[in-house]
């Protein structure tokens, strides 16, 4: 499997854990210019930018990668506000009354399982800062 179709398995399991929360998920995989952000999901009061972050989980040892939220660095952070702010921008009408919000998924699956079955979700909300 590829590194890109197993991103798709974290990124597809932090889309139905959102939903679980109430969340509406309104866009999967968008394009900024250059930069990618995730997902974006909606509820009543808050847009939702998630940078989302799947790693194998050993039982018996760490992951050679490190918590996969380790792997948002300050580029990384910096393009995900540069990202919500122009997602924002073009859709005025639509983010006007949603209060914006940067998280970070972090989703772990079976490395002995084909199917690489989730393990665990952590969320860590408003984990981004200007």
């Amino acid at each position: 499997m590829n590194k890109r179709s197993f991103g798709h398995i974290g990124e597809n399991s932090a889309a139905i854990y959102l939903e679980g929360l109430g969340f509406e998920i309104v866009a999967k995989n968008f394009y900024v210019g250059k930069f990618e952000i995730d997902l974006i999901a909606k509820n009543s009061d808050l847009l939702v930018f998630a940078e989302v972050k799947t790693r194998r989980q050993y039982p018996d040892r760490h992951s050679p990668y490190g918590r996969p939220a380790a792997a948002v660095n300050y580029t990384k952070r910096k393009n995900m506000i540069d990202a919500a702010l122009r997602y924002i921008h073009e859709n005025k009408e639509f983010c006007l009354e949603l209060q914006p919000r940067l998280d970070i998924i972090e989703v772990y699956v079976d490395p002995d399982d084909v199917a690489y079955r989730v393990l665990e979700i952590k969320h860590f909300p408003n984990a981004v800062h200007r």
